[in-house]
């Protein structure tokens, strides 16, 4: 699939993969890009991309990813300034890591990982981003009808590319029982869209990141990354948010690629 002249939107996109992405993009020449966070931060970043690209090809959003009329709200503006949204990687997510139940040492008692918090990281890293994906499928398929298409056929270009942002965590990671379950239903929702909006000619993809240089990562301290993090993978470093940008980019504009792209440095569980 064509990158240069689409339309794409991100997610997560102040910091991070999401902001690597949008800088990628832009220099491999999106028409239009929506470009999404919680954090007003975005809106600086999105002035210094554009004044960095010399012209106007993101703009900034800020709001709740899981917020179905704001969700609506940016796809058409999106669609009014710069056209239909075909590429969407909705990388907005949270970690609320702790263990699933926990022994208080002096009263015996068992404490339960809080469900508020795992539906709140649910509705963040698991809900929202398949609502974002099923958005851009909609949008590209009402584009379609608009034109008097149907089933794409093979002789057309593909008409979009949903990429799903996964984690090393879907295999289970200890102390991650919400965002390891939120990422691993990523994947379910991946293969159901792989069958069902290629109709429409969109395809669906996982990229499952290893331990990335973000705020995310970042937050777990240099001790425990030194310690816990790095001896655990080939690199030998924490992985560039450019480097996964890259490869996000690679699942994009090759038509060929499917299912699930492993971008963890080597990383293994400790045994």
């Amino acid at each position: 699939m064509r990158i240069d002249g689409q339309v794409a939107v991100i997610t997560g996109a102040a910091g991070g993969i999401g902001r690597a992405l949008s800088e990628d993009l832009i220099q491999r020449g999106i028409k239009g890009l929506g470009m999404v966070d919680a954090s007003p931060k975005i809106d600086a970043v999105v002035d210094k991309l554009n004044a960095d690209a010399s012209r106007n090809v993101a703009t900034a959003f800020v709001g709740d990813t899981t917020d179905e009329n704001f969700r609506k709200a940016v796809f058409a503006e999106l669609k009014q300034t710069y056209g239909t949204p075909c590429i969407c990687v909705p990388a907005a997510a949270i970690t609320r890591d702790e263990l699933a139940v926990r022994i208080h040492k002096e009263t015996g008692k068992a404490a339960i990982y809080p469900v508020e918090t795992f539906r709140k990281v649910m509705e963040v890293n698991f809900v929202a981003p398949i609502y974002w994906a099923l958005e851009t499928v909609a949008s590209v398929a009402e584009d379609r009808a608009a034109r008097g298409l149907k089933r794409w056929t093979s002789d057309e270009e593909m008409q979009g590319t949903i990429i799903f942002i996964g984690s090393i965590a879907s295999v289970g990671n200890k102390g991650q029982i919400s965002y390891s379950s939120a990422k691993a239903g990523l994947e379910g929702a991946a293969a159901t869209l792989t069958m069902e909006a290629i109709y429409h000619g969109v395809r669906c993809g996982v990229i499952h990141p290893g331990f990335t240089d973000t705020p995310m990562v970042r937050a777990l301290g240099e001790e425990f990354i030194k310690t816990h993090v790095l001896p655990q993978t080939q690199l030998g470093r924490l992985i560039q948010p450019a480097e996964i940008a890259e490869a996000i980019c690679f699942m994009i504009g090759n038509s060929a690629v499917s299912g699930q792209l492993w971008a963890d440095a080597g990383w293994r569980p400790a045994v």
